[in-house]
């Protein structure tokens, strides 16, 4: 040992071992490592799909959209995610939504309508995040809280309408007021989800003998609406010819009044230019009206000769007829007046 030692002492000094120095070369080694740890945890990325709210000692300090950030090391950051997510009331979606395999959740399912039947009834709801820090620290399980206000509301709307409109023409309409509730209890519950839409996927009576039953009134409603269709397709086309044949009518109407009017006036002009001649000449007027008249009305009547009595007459129509039947040519005349002539 002693020979040992003296072959230590006879070393170098720059040879022997510092225990000292090794020593704080091993601390500042741990010393880096430790930094560059606590470094690294204090630079955090935000993907484009998320936010991030970042607390110090329970207090919130801000929220982070995408990037690159840095924090101190007391500082804590959770990452939410800001994606569309849907989620099912009715039927439970089994592993993969896309491969369309579901399980029927009957408790969910059924609703009772406003005239007390019972339906079959799926919805399917879209929502998303729409305040991170409510999302966060405002409950405890928000999707639970939102599956419940989905539920109540659903059940309450559905119950407003009959199980005819349900299944057939209100639709529409209850996605559309189940939509409204739902947002006026996320708004005052505040756990910062908003829902985006929600899908009547299925509505059907719970028997197949009620199914069978809805299905030949939904065939008949059908038929309806396609003779309805029909019905306001053939009046389009009557319509337009029936505005047609009214407005010839009136045109006509029209055209004879005004013909009738010339022709009156036509009339009262005549009459006005006899006047004038007959004040001028009142006898000679009065005879050459007279012969007119006679000359339309003699042409058409019957001429007989006979002696005065009523035992012989002798009608001329064979003698008198040239050539138009009951056209007589002679004027009849008296046994006294021939006598005179």
């Amino acid at each position: 040992m002693a020979r040992d030692k003296n072959i230590i002492d006879e070393m170098p000094k720059n040879m022997k071992f510092d225990g000292k120095k090794f020593g704080r070369t091993v601390s500042l080694v741990v010393l880096g490592i430790l930094i560059a740890v606590a470094l690294l945890r204090c630079v955090y990325s935000v993907d484009e799909q998320s936010n991030a709210v970042v607390t110090q000692f329970g207090r919130i300090v801000r929220v982070d959209t995408a990037g690159f950030y840095f924090k101190a090391p007391w500082q804590s950051v959770n990452t939410v995610d800001m994606t569309t997510h849907g989620t099912s009331i009715g039927y439970i979606i089994d592993g993969d939504s896309q491969k369309g395999s579901y399980t029927v959740d009957s408790a969910n399912a059924i609703m009772i309508t406003s005239d007390f039947n019972l339906l079959d009834i799926d919805f399917y709801i879209e929502y998303r995040v729409s305040d991170p820090i409510a999302y966060t620290y405002n409950a405890e399980d928000p999707e639970g809280v939102l599956r419940n206000i989905a539920l109540a509301n659903i059940r309450t709307v559905v119950s407003n309408y009959t199980v005819d409109e349900a299944m057939t023409t209100g639709k529409g309409q209850i996605q559309a007021d189940i939509k409204e509730a739902i947002l006026k209890s996320l708004n005052a519950h505040d756990i910062g989800l908003t829902v985006l839409n929600i899908t009547i996927q299925d509505s059907n009576p719970p028997t197949d003998e009620i199914s069978a039953a809805f299905k030949a009134v939904e065939t008949a409603k059908q038929g309806a609406d396609t003779a309805m269709n029909q019905a306001h397709q053939y009046k389009n086309q009557q319509i337009p010819t029936a505005e047609a044949n009214a407005d010839a009518i009136i045109q006509k109407a029209n055209a004879y009044k005004e013909s009738r009017i010339a022709e009156a006036e036509g009339q009262v002009a005549r009459f006005n230019d006899m006047y004038e001649e007959y004040k001028k000449f009142p006898t000679i007027t009065k005879r050459r009206m007279f012969y007119e008249k006679m000359e339309q009305i003699m042409p058409g009547l019957k001429v007989v000769i006979t002696d005065g009595g009523t035992q012989t007459m002798l009608p001329l129509e064979s003698f008198t007829e040239t050539g138009d039947e009951g056209t007589a040519t002679d004027d009849s005349v008296s046994p006294d007046e021939s006598k005179e002539d």
